[in-house]
């Protein structure tokens, strides 16, 4: 009797193919560069506002410009909040179409994964966050914040992943990358249903028309950007005034981009094809990584914690929740979800690969400062006092997580170096003369 053959059990981490591993190799270094930016452009914030030239950081950020009769007259901190970011929201609506329509979440037994581990990781940070706020006291203006530990900041996290080391598995940097494109998706949505007030559905709908041309243009390859401008901006503008964030303009432009997935699948297939999408997407990251990012996190982050400022902001049970969110509510729904996958179905842990490696990664995640920032604005109103304490506990969260991260990833890291270093010693060959 014959049995039937023994079905193989997907990995839930696998090996990438070399043209996937060439292109996940050169957008690493792009958002390593770019988290670099973010980190150095967070710090100078931080020096500044906490030096005797405070007020004039403050005034810098608080200065007005635009016009008032758009409804556009807004500060240098909300232009950079609502226009810049848009920038990089743009790229991100980009590779969310192009990892649903060609990329890893295309195929639904690679998809369940990182999924699962994203769903998880926005749902227990906000489940702590809401119950730590209410079980130190919170008023019921703490609530509004529960979105802020939610999100994960991927080019801050693979800055720190690069400085860990180098050894490490590019199984995972696939994992954090795929994990962040969905994470993304979510934060998105929360800012679009959550954070919107008194929406204007006529020129929401208005915003439709340029968003249609922007992809009619793109189809029929005028990449000239000055030309994509135009309905972009246009688009931008009439976002802004239907009391949507504007940032959401940018996720809509993202996936009007065309994407054809036999352009995409050739193209992994050779390193010298580029698609449309891949092109759009590759004028636009330094952009957002180089200027939008950056001058964000430099307006954002610059929060005064001398002459006392730290103390309240310890103490406010929204900045607890936050902590609590970044750092066990990250680490343990990504690390559980990707757990409960492996038990309950099929699939299981790449060969090569250890659950210390995604404990690690799961920690890194809570590295959530570009987007956390952003909804701890929205939450609470930028330069209000509880503003401050969001940005004092979205940068202590980011730190412990990365810390904790590096202590495990570390770790990893000397265990492949040296496996990687048994690998490649020669073979010695020992002359044993046969005759007794």
């Amino acid at each position: 009797m014959t049995l039937p053959p023994v079905p193989s059990p997907r990995r839930v981490l696998t090996r990438l193919s070399l043209p996937e591993r060439r292109y996940v190799t050169s957008l690493l270094r792009l958002e390593t560069v770019g988290g670099a930016l973010l980190l150095g452009a967070a710090l100078l914030a931080l020096i500044w506002a906490n030096s005797p030239w405070h007020t004039a950081y403050s005034d810098l950020r608080d200065l007005r410009v635009g016009p008032s009769a758009l409804h556009l007259n807004l500060s240098l901190g909300q232009w950079a909040a609502d226009g810049l970011l848009a920038i990089f929201f743009l790229v991100a609506g980009i590779e969310l179409k192009r990892e649903f329509i060609a990329g890893d979440l295309s195929n639904r037994a690679k998809a369940a994964v990182p999924i699962a581990a994203a769903i998880a990781g926005v749902a227990l940070p906000a489940i702590l966050y809401a119950v730590s706020v209410m079980l130190l006291g919170g008023d019921s203006d703490s609530l509004t914040g529960w979105a802020i530990p939610t999100a994960t900041d991927i080019a801050f996290a693979l800055a720190v992943l690069a400085v860990i080391g180098s050894h490490l598995p590019t199984a995972l940097r696939s994992f954090l990358l795929t994990l962040a494109v969905v994470d993304d998706l979510i934060a998105i949505t929360i800012i679009a249903v959550f954070y919107s007030g008194n929406v204007k559905l006529l020129f929401l709908a208005a915003a439709l028309i340029p968003i249609a041309i922007f992809g009619w243009m793109l189809k029929r390859r005028i990449t000239n950007p000055v030309l994509l401008a135009i309905p972009a901006l246009l688009a931008w503008g009439l976002v802004h005034e239907a009391g949507v964030h504007a940032t959401v303009a940018g996720v809509l432009l993202g996936l009007a981009v065309p994407v054809d997935r036999r352009d995409e699948i050739a193209a992994a297939q050779d390193p010298n094809a580029h698609t449309l999408a891949e092109m759009v997407e590759h004028k636009l990251r330094p952009l957002s990584a180089g200027l939008a990012v950056p001058v964000f996190a430099f307006f954002a982050a610059g929060v005064r914690i001398v002459d006392g400022g730290l103390g309240p902001a310890l103490r406010d049970p929204v900045a607890i929740g936050i902590v609590l969110g970044l750092t066990l509510g990250k680490g343990v729904g990504v690390f559980g979800a990707t757990w409960a996958v492996a038990r309950f179905t099929r699939a299981e842990l790449d060969e090569g690969l250890g659950w210390l490696d995604v404990l690690g990664l799961a920690f890194l995640s809570g590295l959530g400062f570009t987007v956390s920032l952003l909804i701890g604005e929205l939450a609470y109103g930028a330069g209000s006092a509880r503003d401050d304490h969001v940005k004092v506990a979205v940068l202590l969260g980011s730190l412990i997580a990365a810390l904790c991260a590096a202590v495990i990833l570390r770790r990893r890291n000397s265990h492949y170096e040296k496996l990687a270093a048994l690998e490649e010693e020669p073979e010695v060959v020992v002359d044993v003369d046969p005759r007794p």
